[in-house]
């Protein structure tokens, strides 16, 4: 019958016959390479949304950098087709934050995710409106004021004493389990509100608090619209701009007070520094509503969460290490006894002290994954070639993930990388680049000394008040901790010890 069917047919009629047949099997297999492939991106985006969900963010990165013959730490994936890169090779994130700082930003879809939460704000806008954004914001993080210790003392004391209250029986006995991890959310968020608006919303010793809680929720849920990439219009919402006007319902009187002050009573309040907060700074700069409350928020969740953040996982760790808490009591008693507060100097000179801290955000930096977008067509300097190791094409509007986190515990660039060993500071320095648990470039953390300080200086006081950490976590996690990372790195299972205070001499 075929033989009968190309008898009939012209050379003509056949060649275009044939031609046709490739090109339908061609269609088919690209038809198929291409499901294929959109499974594979479609895959990505959900395992990255389930990384999330169950806290195993680390493990969903190490899955991507993963080859089989070993790991290259610059990979692609198309979710949705459209080409984005993750990496966690130093190089490239010097090039990312640094060296071609104007090629990259947080770019207009990330300020689109993030608006309704951040608006204009620092953390969210590029160029000359995140500098305009920053020139505002600094002055209000110069030695003087970040050394200005008082309100950590004011909040440190209310701390020790839920502290206390949480570690006692009910016939007043020490040794109860508790979440320490909770009490520094509440701790953090106090004081930074205290810094901001001049008054504190109090979460310590009144915790179900409207705010908080709703401040808390809109986090999580930011980190799903952030998250889902291209799939975030199937995140539901509702809950989320019910927070966000409960965030605003907060913040407004703030800003409603500030703003009934003349200039020349703002100016008298710099004067005197007696009632000058951070929005009185800024009010004394702008009239903008918008910008007053874009700054503000998004001071607020940098000042809370990554400062509580460090602080749960050093006591975490601490719990685990009783010889490193015994050596860092001998250093505090030794420059300072158990009563005298620290001042900023003290804490500077505690070499012990800085190394520890060193250490936890090392092992758990505060932002452990993020995000640029390249702003124009550029490169990356690895990441191409058969070895990973040659510059790859950048096209303009390709999004860049990158992972403090997977980086600083690289097992090739630093020894013994996952493990928790302040002592490694007194000989090791790492490489530039290796270590940059508060970012790099033009846009490094605004706030760190800030953060840094109020982290030391409730380290010391609350080791200066407490001789002994029990650790209750690991009959919880085992000893391999939940990460949780929605826009922090923090405890997933919460910190579970039982302090036991210092006996004073005489008892």
């Amino acid at each position: 019958m075929i033989e009968s069917v190309l008898q009939h047919l012209s050379p003509k009629t056949a060649g275009l016959t044939l031609l046709a047949l490739f090109i339908v099997v061609k269609a088919v297999n690209w038809l198929r390479t291409e499901l294929k492939i959109r499974a594979l991106d479609l895959d990505l985006v959900i395992r990255a949304i389930h990384g999330t969900v169950h806290d195993q963010n680390l493990q969903v990165w190490h899955r991507w950098f993963s080859t089989p013959n070993g790991m290259n730490y610059t990979c692609e994936a198309k979710p949705g087709g459209r080409r984005l890169v993750f990496t966690a090779d130093p190089e490239n994130i010097k090039a990312i934050l640094a060296t071609q700082f104007t090629s990259y930003g947080k770019g207009e879809p990330f300020h689109r995710e993030w608006k309704d939460f951040l608006g204009d704000g620092i953390f969210t806008t590029d160029l000359d409106q995140w500098h305009g954004s920053r020139q505002l914001i600094r002055p209000q993080f110069i030695k003087d004021r970040v050394s200005d210790l008082a309100v950590f003392e004011e909040h440190v004391q209310i701390l020790m004493k839920e502290i206390t209250k949480a570690g006692r029986t009910w016939d007043g006995r020490e040794g109860k389990e508790f979440d320490i991890s909770d009490l520094f959310f509440r701790y953090t968020l106090d004081a930074a509100t205290h810094f901001l608006f001049g008054e504190s919303v109090g979460t310590l010793e009144l915790p179900e608090q409207d705010f908080a809680a709703a401040f808390a929720d809109a986090q999580r849920v930011q980190n799903y619209i952030a998250r889902a990439g291209p799939f975030n219009g199937f995140v539901p919402r509702k809950a989320f701009f019910k927070n966000i006007k409960i965030i605003d319902e907060f913040v407004n009187p703030f800003i409603d007070h500030a703003l009934n002050l003349s200039p020349g009573e703002l100016a008298t309040k710099s004067k005197s520094d007696e009632g000058y907060t951070f929005l009185h700074a800024l009010a004394g700069f702008t009239r903008d509503r918008k910008i007053l409350r874009d700054q503000l928020v998004a001071v607020l969740l940098a000042g809370r969460d990554t400062t509580a953040a460090t602080l749960s996982w050093t006591f975490y760790e601490l719990a685990r290490h009783p010889e490193v808490v015994q050596r860092l009591r001998k250093e505090i008693i030794d420059r300072l006894g158990l009563e005298r507060a620290p001042t900023y100097g003290d804490l500077k000179s505690m070499r012990y002290l800085q190394n520890v801290i060193n250490e936890t955000l090392r092992v758990y930096p505060v932002i452990p994954f993020n995000v640029r977008l390249a702003l124009k067509d550029t490169t990356l300097p690895r990441g191409g070639g058969p070895d990973g190791l040659s510059p790859i094409g950048i096209l303009k509007d390709t999004p860049i993930g990158y992972s403090t986190l997977v980086m600083q515990r690289r097992p090739d660039l630093t020894p013994d990388a996952d493990k928790f060993f302040p002592e490694r500071w007194e000989t090791w320095q790492p490489r530039p680049w290796h270590y940059i648990p508060f970012n790099g470039g033009p846009r490094i953390c605004i706030g760190q000394q800030f953060a840094l300080t109020e982290v030391g200086y409730t380290i010391v006081r609350l080791l200066q008040r407490f001789e002994r950490i029990h650790n209750h976590m690991f009959d919880i996690d085992g000893g391999d901790p939940c990460l949780k990372a929605e826009i922090v790195l923090q405890p997933g299972q919460g910190v579970k010890v039982a302090l036991f205070e210092a006996q004073k001499a005489g008892k």
